[in-house]
């Protein structure tokens, strides 16, 4: 890759909250099950620690369990509840710190897409909106949340968050995407209550928009609130929410209004175009920054061949290209910060390389990459 890179305008550093980040480089959140009993350990800290000090800006954890049952499936996704995990996430800050990056934690529920008998608690059913599973159908193993348990679950997401203040954290990402929990609401699919959580697409964001509310309570007003959504869900890569900008515009004001200070806008292509026939240019990060005004992370397939779980290589967009479309939408105003998953799990040095226009020597993602402890 040529040197001309070497100043790209990734690596400006750019506010985040009241707070400066050194890149605008961010760390995507990815699932690794690397803490047993839910507590991230010493080899958690390292993991994020190597890529701080190695030019990412601002480290996304991996998703964190509210304090709920049905939260998550597996006992080694770490828990964001408990001094003992809380302890180990403190130790990650301190690292992460010391390394001269910021990191916020991503708080998840997983909702319906989680099995019933799963672990760490196989006795707790799932929890969802109405009882359906993500293909729209319904599921008597799945358990319709009551109004009662909504209001629970809102105050579960805001104690997390106070407790991520509390513990050093520089902010706090909610999980609205890829047809977890939150996003469950979202969806006319999954959401189907006939009280003041369901209704039309504006109407069916009150559940996010009260958990933004009720964290922003509890942490002030200083302390960033990301939330990451996406159009496209795990189980339907075509789905669509708002099927253009008005819906959109619907979808995100009440989250705006509530107190959301940046989104987090996952594609699987950064480069695509979300309302084609509307504006061939803008992706979806684009299109949230123009209606919220708002700052937004794009992503999506940020230097890596293929997009999430595609057997194809991308179509005719190299490594480079990609860069260089991201420069030029950074230029334009479009979006603020970049996440990049893949190819800084495979390689943490992937930044400092990409800086000193040396892409050549980058250790490109395999599925083997995954199971890399460091």
């Amino acid at each position: 890759m040529d040197q001309k890179f070497a100043g790209h305008t990734l690596f400006q550093s750019v506010p985040f909250g009241t707070k400066m980040l050194e890149s605008r480089l961010v760390l995507a959140p990815m699932t690794r099950m690397f803490s047993p009993n839910g507590v991230p350990g010493e080899n958690v800290a390292q993991y994020y620690r190597k890529r701080a000090e190695n030019g990412i800006g601002l480290i996304i954890t991996e998703g964190t369990a509210i304090n709920h049952p049905a939260a998550v499936m597996s006992p080694d996704i770490p828990r964001f509840y408990g001094e003992d995990a809380l302890n180990g996430w403190a130790n990650v800050v301190n690292e992460v710190h010391q390394a001269g990056g910021k990191i916020i934690p991503q708080l998840w529920h997983v909702g319906a897409a989680r099995k019933a008998g799963s672990e760490p608690n196989i006795d707790a059913p799932p929890v969802s909106p109405s009882g359906y599973t993500l293909r729209g159908q319904r599921n008597e193993k799945i358990k319709a949340l009551t109004k009662e348990e909504v209001t629970e679950m809102i105050y579960t997401y805001a104690e997390a968050a106070s407790n991520a203040k509390r513990i050093g954290f520089d902010g706090i990402e909610l999980h609205g995407a890829h047809g977890y929990l939150i996003d469950q609401f979202f969806w006319e699919l999954t959401n189907k209550r006939d009280d003041e959580y369901g209704g039309d697409i504006g109407e069916r964001t009150k559940f996010a928009a009260d958990i933004v509310r009720a964290c922003r309570k509890e942490v002030g007003p200083d302390f960033p609130i990301v939330f990451r959504y996406s159009q496209w869900k795990g189980t339907d890569y075509q789905a669509k929410l708002a099927k253009n900008s008005t819906e959109l515009e619907q979808l995100l004001t009440p989250l705006v209004e509530a107190g959301v200070d940046i989104f987090h806008c996952s594609t699987r292509r950064i480069w695509e175009p979300e309302f084609k026939d509307e504006d061939p240019s803008l992706n979806l990060a684009g299109w949230t920054k123009r209606i919220t005004k708002k700052p937004t992370i794009a992503v999506g397939s940020v230097g890596i061949n293929r997009a999430y779980l595609s057997n194809q290589d991308n179509d005719n967009v190299t490594i480079v290209d990609n860069l260089r479309i991201i420069d030029e939408k950074i230029n334009a105003g479009e979006f603020d910060y970049v996440a990049v998953g893949r190819a800084v799990l495979a390689d943490p040095e992937w930044a400092v390389k990409l800086k000193n226009g040396k892409l050549d020597q980058v250790l490109h993602y395999t599925k083997e990459s995954e199971k890399y402890l460091i």
